[in-house]
Parts: C-alpha cells; sequence; structure tokens
C-alpha cells in the first residue's frame, strides 16, 4: 500500500439521529426496586467550599455534611440546540493518510503496558498533579461526563473563510490572554488574507489572527482580539507518561458539530506519521510532515483537526491532526476507521511557547542523508534507519556517526525506517542530548550526540 494524505474538499450535510435505548429487565430481589436509578459514584472531584456546595451535582459524596454519603440531585443536562448544520468547503478540515505507514505497511496489535490501564487514586492524584481538572474514582471506568463538562470551555471551533475558499476546524485555550493552539493546515488553508473567527462552547465568537505557524510539525497559534476575561484555558498534561491502553478523549468540532467528544484508548505510540509532498507543499512546509504521533481509536473526523485529546482527568495529552483512512472510489471523503493521530502535547507545548514568543520555531537537527534499510543485529535482522550520507559539520559529523551505520534507536526507542528516526528527531529539542544505537559492521554500538538547531531557522 502506498502513503496519501488529501485534505477533503467539501463535507455533507450531517442530520443527527436519535434513538431511544430500552432499560434491560432485571430480576426483581428482596427489597430493591428494578426501577429505581442506580446511584453514580463512578466520579470523585474536590468538593466546593462555603454556602451551598450541596447543590453542585458533582461534588464530593457527604451532600448533608462530613460523613454522609447522600448526594445532590444530578442536573439534567442541557438539550441538544436547533442550528442547521450548514453545508461548508472543508480545504484544511483533516489530514487524511493511506492505512499503511512507513514502519511495515501494517497496523500491529497492542497490548494494555504495564499489565493494565492505571487506576488513579483519589487520595494522591490530585497531590501528584494538582492542575487536572477531574481526580476519577476509578480510571478504569471513567466518568466521562465529567472529564467532558471540565474540558469542553476549553476547546474551540475555528472557522476561515476567504474569497477562494472557506472551511472549519478546531482548536485549545492555552493560556488567559487569547492564544489559540491548532493545526497549521487549519489556520492557513483558506490563504493568507482569509478571515479567522473563533467561537468558544458558549457560542460568542471573536476575530482572530495568526500569531505564528510551523509547518514543520503542522501547528500554529492564534489569538483572539479582545479576548474575554472568562476565558478556560487547558490543562496540559505529560504526553510522556502515556501508556498504551490508556483510556482518552477526542473533543472538537467534526463536520461543523461543535462541542464533539468520542472516547477510545492509546492504541499505540510514538507511531511515525507523514503527510504525502503534495501535502506539505500546500501547508507551507518545504518537507514533508512527518510526527511521533499518539495513535488512537478515539474517533476523530474531518473538522477535528487542532482540538484536544485528553486524559480522563481532563488533562491535554495531544492535538488531533489527522485519520488513517481507505480511500474513496468515489473521489469524496472518507470518514474515520478507527485510527486517528495526535501531535503529544509535550512537543506542542514547546513549538507554541516558541511561536508565542518569537512567531517562529526552531527544530532539533542531526545532519544524516538516511534510507529504509535490514541489518543483522545478533542473531536475528530488524528494520532500520541507513545513514548514507554525514554533513561535515553537523551535530551527527561531531558524534562519529558514519555512512552505512545502521540507526535501530534513539535513547531506547527503536528506530525501524528512517522515517522512524525523523519523527524521533523532530520530537525532540535543540540542545537535547541524545543517545543513537547503531549497528556498525555487525555489532552494536551507541553514539552520544547533542542536537543542534537546524541551519537558516529563526
Amino acid at each position: 500500500m502506498t502513503q496519501q494524505e488529501t485534505h477533503p474538499a467539501t463535507s455533507e450535510p450531517t442530520t443527527p439521529q436519535w434513538y431511544g435505548e430500552p432499560t434491560p429487565w432485571r430480576p426483581p430481589t428482596a427489597g430493591y426496586d428494578p426501577f429505581a436509578p442506580a446511584p453514580d459514584h463512578t466520579t470523585e472531584v474536590p468538593a466546593n467550599t462555603g454556602p451551598g456546595w450541596t447543590s453542585d451535582p458533582y461534588a464530593t459524596p457527604g451532600g448533608s455534611g462530613p460523613g454522609s454519603t447522600a448526594y445532590p440531585p444530578p442536573t439534567p443536562p442541557p438539550g441538544p440546540r436547533n442550528r442547521p448544520v450548514r453545508r461548508i468547503a472543508e480545504m484544511s478540515a483533516v489530514a487524511l493518510l493511506a492505512a499503511a505507514l512507513a514502519s511495515g505497511g501494517t497496523f500491529a496489535a497492542t497490548r494494555y503496558a504495564d499489565g493494565g490501564t492505571p487506576t488513579a487514586n483519589p487520595s494522591t492524584s490530585a497531590a501528584q498533579n494538582p492542575a487536572a481538572p477531574v481526580v476519577q474514582a476509578n480510571g478504569s471506568t471513567p466518568d466521562w461526563s465529567a472529564t467532558a463538562k471540565a474540558v469542553a470551555p476549553s476547546v474551540v471551533s475555528i472557522t476561515v473563510a476567504s474569497g477562494q475558499a472557506e472551511g472549519q476546524g478546531s482548536g485549545v485555550v492555552i493560556d488567559k490572554a487569547g492564544h489559540i493552539l491548532t493545526n497549521n493546515h487549519v489556520a492557513t488553508g483558506a490563504g493568507a488574507s482569509a478571515a479567522i473567527s473563533v467561537t468558544l462552547s458558549d457560542g460568542r465568537s471573536y476575530d482572530a489572527k495568526i500569531v505564528g505557524t510551523d509547518p514543520t510539525t503542522d501547528l500554529a497559534v492564534l489569538s483572539l482580539a479582545n479576548p474575554p476575561a472568562d476565558l478556560t484555558p487547558i490543562s496540559v498534561g505529560d504526553s510522556g507518561a502515556l501508556v498504551v491502553g490508556q483510556p482518552v478523549m477526542a473533543v472538537g468540532n467534526p463536520l461543523g458539530l461543535a462541542g464533539t467528544v468520542t472516547t477510545g484508548i492509546v492504541s499505540a505510540l510514538n507511531r511515525p506519521v507523514a503527510t504525502s509532498a503534495s501535502e506539505a507543499a500546500q501547508s507551507g512546509a518545504g518537507n514533508p510532515v512527518v510526527t511521533n504521533a499518539i495513535q488512537t481509536s478515539a474517533a476523530i473526523n474531518p473538522g477535528n483537526s487542532g482540538g484536544a485529546l485528553v486524559t480522563a482527568s481532563g488533562q491535554l495529552i495531544g492535538i488531533n491532526s489527522s485519520i488513517a483512512s481507505l480511500g474513496s472510489s468515489s473521489g469524496g471523503q472518507s470518514g474515520n476507521i478507527g485510527i486517528g493521530f495526535a501531535i503529544p502535547s509535550n512537543e506542542a507545548k514547546s513549538i507554541a511557547d516558541q511561536l508565542i514568543a518569537t512567531g517562529s520555531a526552531q527544530h532539533a537537527f542531526l545532519g544524516v542523508t538516511t534510507s529504509d534499510t535490514t541489518v543483522t543485529d545478533g542473531g536475528s535482522k530488524r528494520q532500520a534507519a541507513l545513514v548514507r550520507q554525514v554533513t561535515t559539520g553537523t551535530p551527527a559529523a561531531k558524534s562519529g556517526l558514519q555512512p552505512n551505520d545502521a540507526v535501530v534507536a534513539i535513547d531506547g526507542q527503536p528506530v525501524d525506517s528512517s522515517q522512524s528516526l525523523v519523527a524521533n528527531v523532530h520530537a525532540r529539542k535543540v540542545g537535547d542530548a541524545v543517545t543513537l544505537t547503531v549497528v556498525r559492521g555487525g555489532t552494536r554500538q551507541d553514539l552520544k550526540i547533542t542536537l543542534a538547531a537546524r541551519p537558516g531557522q529563526g
């Protein structure tokens, strides 16, 4: 299979369908009312203090005072807004990828890391991570309603429009100053002169301008004109602490349906994903965008680009950017097939900080030309990145890296292709010290390298 990426040209109007779901019958038992709703004990969040706290449906048990197990009655969720779904050209809503990846053309099955999904301990989670807006009582069965309520105010809908095109995407509020983090292909997809409008979760809209773009990572930062004082910045988590199998939620604006949430798990980590050369050229990148991505089963569709991938505790761990697609024989856009990709939050935050400070971003640089290869490593063979050329004066040259070295790992993380090496370098910052594991003449050895800034970057 070959790699291919296209941005959908149009999106068809969607009509929500509502279905009733019958309550399952259960045999009666003594003293048990089969029609009584079971109390919800799934979520425990820090209780508010002061008068009136018992009216909060998300309050900690104890609505009648310390030690009490009473819960206040839940507040019914607001009904759906009767807004027509607009037909809109989505020139840059989301990147669509072919199902084949450079690491071999197939998606390998994954298993839970460390024997299972970690379970949050309410007594210690807040102390370890005080910025988390939600503390789940049971990490293996999260209360996604509490997560959605906490995260929704921090995720926005973005509309870009020019005389030639109009498109939609998503974004994330990252500070009180009104900065919005999104994808570069969302911010620039309608052209340099496009008008940008950002709509908050409560329906308020604001004009916005581009602060800086980074086509290399497909990230951009916008700034709201006259931002409101009540903005809710998202809590940023550590994407480096993710484990395969961990539950996550995607929040965004798929097909113009603002405030949509979908859940899934982390399907894989450090997945090298690249856009096609044509898409890179369209987004302004001189080279294909290569990301060491988070792979997720949470449904991501056109319009989710730039939105948030969050943990059950409500912390941002990725910026949704692309989906795998089997293509469409009719020439139309393809939707979610259960394989989506997000830019890790650690990388996204580093780029966003640079864009806000200077309007541009620097990227780590190794200084080699590579290709894919298979190398004999001990008693077996494995895929690797073969060094074809080492540029004089670069970090690679200073470290002693040589042509015909086969790179098999970086900081212990397996490297199985040229694209995998590029993605791993992109995920690091200028000045980072890394260890490259290479096979040279049939023998493994480690090389210490300090990454420099790519020449010509500001």
